[in-house]
């Protein structure tokens, strides 16, 4: 098989073989395939995997139905199933592993296109794949019994072949899962792949154990060399440790030469078969009419040399242009792949573009908004700065204000000082110490002039300080001039005022000194204001203007970026629409497609159901009510074109589904509604062309309507109930009435039966003796048995029947969830049919049995067909009951009482013929040598008659089966094979 995938470059001859094994009836037979397929995936050709992929949804078919069988190989090829399928998913998805996954370093990391989120998925799919290979290496070694020497035995070894092919995987994917943790740890933090170092772990201890103990067994030493594990799992913390790891690499020993010769007879037998398979094939083709060998052109036999070599060169020249025509189709469908490759990689770069750009755009705007907030803060700061300008302006206008009345204050002090001169210049003429008294006041009077100076600098800070000097100096003017009367009260009186006078002064003189220092603090202090409030009003007018530049700076770049902006949003407009255009011509194309298959003379050989064609229209209705409202978004919001697209694909593809399977169905239904179909199909089609040309036009996309096409699948679909088959001619709110009434027949056919049964045993008691009597007890008894076993059956399946009507109904009545589910509840009759009628059979070969007329071989019979018509009452009941129900077990419990009942029956009709055989023995005491001989060729006559006349029951038999299972088939509205 490998090398003729290689020699094909495919596998379409394999899988037309296998097709037309019977995989789904022989568990070994499957097993054989799925290890056949195995080795075709790893080392056959490249295409193996694309011809075999679009058989996936088989193979998962064939996985869910062996998975029912919890015995032998049935949960085996289900878990292989399983992981042949993830093992092309895989492949499928990273197209650069081949099949026997070898692959170097650089090209591991060229796989993951040096993206850490490639690499991350990767390691994902990677653990996925050696959870399949892990699970199916357990299942196997599980169903195994490891305490005998199993690898020796035939079947141990038909368990183990495939493993081989699983340790090959196996230690390719821990070896790639080991380096992509590294790689990820050294980009990605640790907390981020504990979810990955867990995994790891679990199928790291799973695998090194099972390497452990495949290397134990004697099967795999002489064919396989198994790589151990280290102790302990690599620290993918420690990045030095992965200098550290050893890749495992499996050994495959070359085979050595047996001492005995039986490979060279396996081989010659081998030759010496197809050798005679071949010739069976030539007979086949040109005849058998040849008495000898038909390459022997000398014999005279047959037809003349020279008919013979013009016969050759006829088939020679019509293989020649066959194989020619072969290739121009391989060639043509190689380049129409390659041209939908290539259209398709455009297309995908076209979006990875536009992506790539709006990304950009999307980047530049929220850039552009950052700086206006930036510009925004800014400009609050400065609005800010200029609001405590202005306060500090007011400020200094309001000390401006205090300064100017102090003055008019210290003018009118002036003034109050001028007219005590005057009086005291009288008193100086009189007095010389008035004299020094009046120089002492005009020293005052600068003193107190120096004071107010200071004073009014020092309210430009500090108006309350401002305050308290105005009326210290007002207490001392007061003072002053209180002293003054005194000093011109006491001039005439004494020379002790003038003394006083002199001290007065004194002191005046040391306040005047502490006022003129002041003074002077207050006048610098007020000059580094002035040069501050200087500097301040400089760097605001400075930030001002820079700010005032900067912001035309920034509104230019905001106008040149939102210019930029509706251009690329333009542009991307412009593309969304040339992807939409691009997107619904190809949906077109295949919807075209279709309708030409439909007249293709090779289509005309496919035939399909009406519930697959159901099916597809109802998708397909389903689509177009999604792709309606997409292009209704779409038309309200251009930028809404990534809903449309996905609908776009999936419309034309289910609308091509239906077309093809509408056509395909109208092969097997009648004349009428095969035309009528086949119209509408094409009518479908064309109104769904028309629709995708008018969403390609931007003039008619906003007008364009897909109401027709569901018009046409509407009307598809009627006529898809029409075709579809008829289990029961009942209506479906008359089922659940009719299940009630079949299952209380039943019960009363069982009750029946059971009365009879009895009353047979009384009439047999009464008129048998001997072993007849025994013989007859034995067998009735046997059969109220079963009877009471099938009555215990048939109750516990109406209590589950209750439960899961109550459970599964709802709100519904139980008609309403029996119409509902039409298909369980006409099982469910055919099953109590089939137990009361094999009942009321078994009684009457009972009957007929006790009475001496019928044959133990018809009881036997008829108690293994109640066993099967109740194994199909138990079946058609658990397929909707709950895995946990207490009435499923005491269904199951009951079945089992059946089946014990039902082999208690056969055993006691096989005692009981046994005895009457052993009764009715023959007395060859007086006979002589010639009868015997006469007596032994009539056995042998007779012998030979009964295996004829039992090969034509056998045959019989299974055409009676085959035609019990088309009829069934009808009546349960099974699917037909196309």
């Amino acid at each position: 098989c490998i090398l003729g995938t290689h020699h094909e470059k495919g596998a379409q001859t394999f899988w037309s073989v296998v097709n037309r094994l019977p995989l789904s009836g022989n568990a070994v037979l499957c097993w054989k395939f799925c290890h056949v397929f195995h080795k075709l995936l790893r080392d056959g050709h490249s295409n193996v995997l694309k011809d075999s992929v679009r058989y996936k949804n088989e193979l998962s078919d064939m996985s869910r139905m062996w998975g029912h069988l919890s015995e032998g190989y049935g949960q085996l090829c289900s878990i292989y199933l399983k992981l042949l399928r993830t093992k092309m998913e895989f492949h499928t998805k990273n197209p650069r592993f081949p099949g026997n996954l070898q692959m170097s370093d650089r090209q591991l990391d060229e796989a993951g296109e040096n993206d850490v989120n490639n690499f991350f998925q990767l390691t994902v799919e990677m653990f996925d794949y050696l959870e399949c290979e892990l699970n199916l290496f357990q299942t196997v070694f599980s169903s195994l019994d490891m305490s005998r020497s199993v690898s020796v035995t035939a079947a141990g070894q038909c368990r183990l072949a495939p493993l081989i092919q699983v340790i090959l995987d196996c230690s390719h994917l821990y070896d790639y899962t080991v380096k992509l943790l590294f790689k990820l740890h050294s980009c990605l933090p640790a907390d981020t792949l504990q979810g990955h170092r867990d995994r790891f772990l679990e199928q790291f201890r799973k695998l090194k154990d099972l390497f452990y103990r495949s290397s134990n067994l004697q099967y795999f030493k002489r064919l396989i060399q198994i790589p151990q594990l280290p102790e302990n799992p690599p620290n993918f913390l420690r990045a030095s440790a992965l200098s550290e790891h050893i890749s495992p690499v499996v050994v495959i020993p070359a085979e050595a030469s047996s001492p005995d010769s039986e490979p060279i007879t396996d081989l010659v037998e081998m030759d010496t078969a197809s050798q005679s398979l071949f010739d069976n094939k030539f007979d086949d083709i040109f005849g058998s009419s040849f008495s000898c060998d038909p390459f022997n052109f000398n014999s005279q036999n047959g037809m003349s040399k020279d008919d013979k070599d013009r016969l050759i060169e006829q088939l020679y020249g019509e293989i020649a242009a066959l194989k020619e025509e072969l290739e121009n189709f391989k060639a043509e469908s190689a380049r129409g792949a390659v041209q939908l490759r290539g259209r398709a990689s455009e297309l995908e770069a076209e979006l990875a573009e536009q992506q790539h750009l709006k990304q950009q755009a999307q980047d530049e705007s929220e850039f552009l908004r950052t700086e206006l907030e930036e510009l925004k803060k800014q400009r609050e700061d400065t609005e800010k700065a200029q609001r405590s300008l202005t306060e500090i302006e007011r400020r200094a206008q309001a000390n401006e204000q205090r300064y100017s009345k102090l003055k008019e204050k210290y003018s009118e002090l002036v003034q109050n000082h001028a007219d005590l001169l005057r009086k005291n210049a009288e008193v100086t003429k009189q007095i010389t110490v008035a004299r020094q008294a009046q120089g002492d006041v005009e020293r005052e009077k600068k003193e107190l002039e120096d004071s107010f100076q200071r004073v009014s600098e020092q309210a430009q800070r500090k108006s309350q300080e401002q305050a308290e000097v105005l009326e210290t100096l007002k207490r001392e003017l007061a003072a002053s001039r209180q002293e003054l009367q005194v000093v011109q009260g006491t001039l005439e009186s004494s020379t002790q005022a003038g003394a006083e006078q002199n001290t007065r002064i004194a002191s005046l003189e040391q306040e005047r000194d502490r006022l003129s220092r002041a003074a002077e603090q207050h006048r610098d202090e007020m000059a580094a204001l002035q040069a501050e409030l200087q500097q301040l009003q400089d760097t605001l007018s400075r930030e001002q203007e820079s700010s005032r530049t900067e912001l035309e700076m920034l509104q230019t770049q905001l106008r040149d970026k939102e210019s930029t902006e509706q251009a690329l949003q333009q542009r991307l407009a412009e593309e969304q629409l040339s992807l939409l255009q691009g997107t619904t011509r190809e949906a077109e194309r295949m919807v075209q497609d279709a309708l030409a298959r439909m007249e293709d003379p090779a289509h005309v050989s496919c035939t399909g159901s009406a519930d697959c064609l159901l099916s597809q229209t109802l998708a397909a209705s389903e689509c177009a009510e999604r792709l309606r409202d997409a292009h209704s978004k779409y038309l309200s919001d251009g930028a809404a074109v990534g809903s449309l697209l996905p609908c776009l694909a999936l419309f034309a593809h289910l609308v091509s589904n239906t077309l093809l399977q509408g056509s395909a169905t109208s092969h097997v239904a009648p004349v009428e509604p095969a035309d009528r179909l086949l119209e509408l199909c094409k009518q479908c089609g064309s109104e769904a062309v028309s629709y995708l040309s008018a969403l390609q036009d931007p003039g008619t996309v906003a007008s364009a309507d897909c109401s027709l096409v569901m018009a046409c699948l509407g009307q598809i679909s009627a006529i898809g109930e029409e075709l579809r088959p008829r289990g029961l001619d009942v209506k479906q709110e008359e089922l659940g009435d009719l299940v009630d009434k079949e299952m209380a027949a039943t019960a009363a056919a069982i009750e029946t039966a059971s009365a009879r049964i009895e009353e047979m045993l009384s009439k047999a008691r009464a008129g048998d003796t001997g072993v007849k009597l025994e013989v007859n007890e034995r067998i009735l008894g046997s059969c109220t048995g079963l009877m009471q076993a099938i009555h215990v059956l048939v109750l516990a399946s109406k209590d589950l029947q209750r439960e899961i009507v109550e459970s599964g109904r709802g709100a519904a009545s139980s008609k309403e969830f029996y119409a509902k589910n039409s298909r369980w509840t006409e099982g469910l009759i055919s099953a109590s049919k089939a137990v009361g009628w094999g009942a009321t059979v078994m009684v009457d070969a009972a009957d007929l049995v006790v009475q001496g007329k019928g044959t133990f071989e018809e009881l036997m019979v008829c108690s293994r067909e109640i066993a099967a018509s109740t194994a199909q009452l138990v079946a058609a009941s658990k397929v909707k009951a709950d895995k946990d129900s207490a009435n499923l077990c005491k269904l199951q419990q009951a079945s089992r009482g059946v089946n014990q009942a039902t082999a208690s029956v056969v055993a006691s009709t096989k005692a009981g013929k046994s005895q009457v055989e052993e009764k009715d023995s023959m007395d060859f005491s007086s006979m002589t040598l010639t009868q015997i001989k006469r007596q032994e060729m009539d056995s042998q006559v007779r012998v030979l008659e009964l295996e004829n006349q039992l090969q034509k029951e056998r045959q019989k038999l299974g055409e009676l089966r085959k035609k019990h299972y088309e009829l069934a088939g009808v009546a349960e509205g099974w699917e037909e094979d196309g």
